[in-house]
């Protein structure tokens, strides 16, 4: 099984068709709520069902290349859209007062823990991944581990 199998797409068609992909799933997962009486849990929906297709649709036929291509193309430019989020919460963290800090904490350990769990998982697949490619013969650089 191949991680990413290889198709020559130019980069405007591949970013079409990811944008596509969002937007079908995520406006399936709006009328699929909307028909269980839960309009606001269609953004969660529609995450948690694209990550299920991807996951999915790597494990049988591997992801192709132009969708990797063009959603790293899309996440770099995605940033700026929660700056304007992030600046209006910057500013309301400071009319906490005395509750601050618990918030700030809470944010912190709720935001590391996660993070510090997904870096470990992710190193596992990859370093496992790096070596079922070693053993049929594919080569690939193997992914540094700490523990080592």
């Amino acid at each position: 099984m191949n991680a990413l199998t290889q198709t020559k797409l130019p980069l405007w068609l591949a970013l079409l068709l990811t944008l596509a992909m969002v937007v079908i799933v995520r406006e399936s997962a709006l009328l699929l709520c909307q028909w269980a009486g839960i309009e606001k849990a269609a953004n969660i929906v529609g995450l948690v069902a694209m990550f299920v297709i991807l996951v999915v649709w790597r494990l049988l036929k591997g992801l192709p290349e132009w969708i990797t291509r063009a959603s790293n193309l899309l996440l770099v430019d995605s940033g700026f859209a929660f700056l304007p989020v992030s600046a209006g919460a910057g500013i309301l963290l400071f009319e906490l007062g005395d509750e601050f800090w618990g918030v700030m904490l809470t944010m912190v350990i709720s935001t590391l823990i996660p993070l510090w769990g997904l870096a470990i998982l992710a190193n596992r697949w990859l370093s496992s991944s790096a070596d079922n490619k070693s053993s049929t013969g594919l080569t690939t650089p193997k992914v540094s581990d700490k523990s080592e």
